[in-house]
């Protein structure tokens, strides 16, 4: 074997699951702002004692799960964004986004007891974590508490999931005829099968293999984005949706259709449940109202949240974390492609009498509503067109979100440092904003003088700690054990000290007959 010469130094390279002070740093950073960006707002209060709010809401499967059949006895229940980490942060949870006037679940009697809320205190004992109290009566749920959305009741996956979900503003819970909220993809809102664009008939053609490519790039297509039925308002066409279920459910809506803030209705062409017969074929749009509604939306696989809160987008890319059981997919954007015309034409509003009678909106509104079944579409404009006369008004009064716009309760912003920004790119700060505030706490209890000396004593020790670990970042070396416990041996002044015991105990520096093992001081 070769040997090394003795004034050639040897590089000892550093173990694989060792790293340096600035890669450790730099992970932390990184961890944190990742951290921040899905969980950034505070969860430490449960919303329960706020009352009824319009809020964030969770569905957890492990303590509420679905029922296996109809026969068998379910109660479904919705908590808190923060009872949500908190409390179900390990469980499987269904994020059903916006639930109006809801109250947290968590620690009620519709979650078992072996799942206690414990943000909340016992008010008997005053003891964390409580279970079995009342629950709200106000509440109300559908089966997106089971993972089942839309009128096709499908079970939401956000691997598969493709396309975009759109949300009813609501005007009836499931007791009165309504939808409660509930999230529909287009072509169920228009009566189609979920797969309707799969079952077309494909034209006939004299050469086979054109057909296979056509077939192969429908195939390829199809991988992509989820396409949208011709005859399905564009998305940038409208501000909110009432499905058909809310709409049969508040006949009075229906004279809206097509009227200024509303677009043309879409008809609803599933065959009925009583009749076996179709709703009403739609009658042809003007051809210049259908031209000037036309719009193409090109493909777009970012993964984030829609602008609006009625609009949900659903993605192929699983989520992590927290959030891996949790499908958030069902906000993301994706391809929205078809041409953006509805399936009735707008109706000729009455005109205006020239009688001297004051004159309200509604009669301008037409006679009689459109035939069938179907959906309306708003825009953002809707309620300055809704009419508030005496004999209207009290259609309005159930329903606020028609009034105005609804604010939705979110819980406070996690302290992320913000104004601290890592070289990187990578903000630094929600664990040293933290640490900052239990200090602050800390030094407000104690006297005056002896808080400034501390404050003293870490600004030095800080200095010196970053003066020693500053020459390892630069040179990318790594910090061993011994490294960091000979230096602060020399910190406290000790280290000859210790020197001269191992010495009088046999061992030397390192010395074979050094067996004592580490034990912790006072």
């Amino acid at each position: 074997m070769e040997a090394i010469p003795e004034n050639e130094e040897v590089k000892v390279s550093a173990p694989r699951d060792s790293q340096t002070a600035s890669e450790f740093i730099d992970q932390q950073l990184a961890l944190e702002a990742d951290a921040r960006e899905v969980l950034p707002y505070k969860f430490d209060k449960c919303t329960n004692i706020l009352g009824p709010l319009r809020q964030n809401i969770f569905a957890c499967l492990t303590c509420s799960p679905p029922p296996a059949s109809e026969a068998q006895v379910y109660t479904p229940a919705g908590v808190c964004y923060a009872c949500s980490i908190s409390c179900h942060g390990e469980h499987t949870l269904v994020e059903l986004f916006s639930r109006r006037d809801f109250v947290c679940d968590c620690g009620t009697s519709r979650l078992p007891s072996t799942s206690p809320c414990t943000l909340r205190s016992d008010p008997a004992t005053g003891s964390r974590g409580v279970h079995s109290q009342e629950p709200h009566k106000g509440n109300h749920y559908n089966h997106n508490f089971q993972n089942r959305f839309c009128a096709c009741a499908e079970e939401y996956d956000a691997n598969t999931e493709k396309g975009t979900m759109y949300q009813c503003l609501g005007l009836g819970t499931v007791e009165t005829g309504g939808c409660g909220e509930d999230w529909y993809h287009p072509e169920c809102l228009m009566g189609l099968p979920r797969h309707w664009y799969k079952q077309q008939e494909p034209e006939a053609r004299n050469d086979g293999v054109e057909k296979k490519l056509k077939d192969a790039e429908c195939e390829e297509k199809d991988e992509a984005s989820h396409p949208v039925p011709q005859g399905f308002p564009d998305e940038d066409d409208f501000e909110a949706m009432i499905c058909y279920k809310c709409v049969e459910s508040n006949p009075w809506i229906k004279k809206y259709a097509g009227t200024a803030g509303f677009l043309p209705p879409v008809s609803n062409r599933e065959k009925s449940a009583v009749t076996g017969a179709a709703t009403a074929e739609p009658v042809p749009a003007d051809p210049s109202v259908t031209n000037s509604l036309k719009r193409k939306a090109s493909a777009d696989g970012n993964d984030i949240r829609p602008s609006s809160p009625t609009k949900r987008v659903k993605d192929d890319s699983a989520t992590a974390s927290h959030d891996a059981n949790i499908p958030s997919g069902l906000a993301r954007p994706s391809p929205t492609n078809g041409a953006s015309v509805a399936d009735i034409p707008p109706t000729t509003a009455k005109p205006a009498e020239t009688d001297s009678k004051p004159q309200h909106k509604h009669d301008l509104l037409p006679s009689s509503p459109p035939a069938g079944r179907f959906s309306l579409f708003l825009k953002a404009d809707f309620r300055d067109h809704l009419c508030h006369c005496p004999s209207c008004y009290p259609n309005l009064i159930p329903h606020p979100q028609l009034l105005e716009d609804e604010d939705t309760y979110e819980p406070s912003i996690s302290s992320d440092g913000s104004s601290q920004h890592h070289p990187n790119g990578t903000h630094g700060g929600s664990s040293r904003a933290s640490l900052l505030d239990r200090g602050e706490a800390a030094l407000s209890n104690i006297d005056r003088v002896r808080a400034i000396e501390g404050v003293m004593v870490y600004n030095h020790l800080r200095d010196k700690v970053k003066e020693f670990l500053k020459p390892y970042a630069e040179e990318g070396r790594v910090v061993s054990a011994d490294d960091i416990k000979a230096y602060f041996e020399k910190l406290r002044g000790d280290s000859q000290a210790i020197k001269e015991a191992r010495d009088d105990a046999g061992g030397g520096d390192g010395g074979e007959g050094d067996n004592r093992r580490e034990q912790s001081g006072y």
